[in-house]
């Protein structure tokens, strides 16, 4: 057993289950509550996820290139080195795209929010959806090439 691979495989779908958690539970929940207790939560998300998420995607993809490494030329590379592809695109998206909207929204009063908050929060979901849907396929894939050798 490569049990790199698995590790690997485990962290990515701890990421892949947070993140399909905050992109279609938490995101719809907090965009029905009133602005402030709005903005304060997605606040405290902010500050509590900034710890969890980089503590669970840095892990998962230092194994997957690991898990790569290892496994060259087994059965399941081809599908490794695609999980391993998808989960660059989540790190990318996240660096680039969420991160800095992130950064902002800590710094917003909740009690005078930019007038263009809500539209703020409209480009970081639409921004997760591309995060959220690589996490998952990143855990498919790899899920695949642990079970195929």
């Amino acid at each position: 057993m490569n049990v790199v691979g698995l590790l690997a495989v485990v962290l990515t779908g701890v990421l892949a289950g947070e993140e399909l958690l905050v992109r279609w539970g938490v995101q719809p929940a907090l965009r029905a509550l009133p602005d402030l207790p709005h903005l304060l939560a997605r606040q405290a998300l902010v500050r509590r996820l900034r710890i969890v998420v980089p503590a669970v995607m840095l892990p998962a993809a230092a194994l997957t290139l690991g898990a790569v490494l290892v496994a060259v030329p087994r059965p399941g590379t081809p599908l490794r080195i695609a999980g391993a592809a998808a989960l660059a695109v989540f790190l990318v998206v996240s660096f680039a795209g969420t991160v800095p909207v992130n950064i902002r929204v800590d710094s917003w009063d909740p009690t005078a929010p930019p007038d263009d908050w809500r539209g703020t929060v409209v480009r970081w979901e639409r921004i997760d959806v591309v995060r959220s849907t690589a996490a998952l396929v990143a855990f498919v894939l790899l899920a695949t090439a642990l079970a195929v050798g």
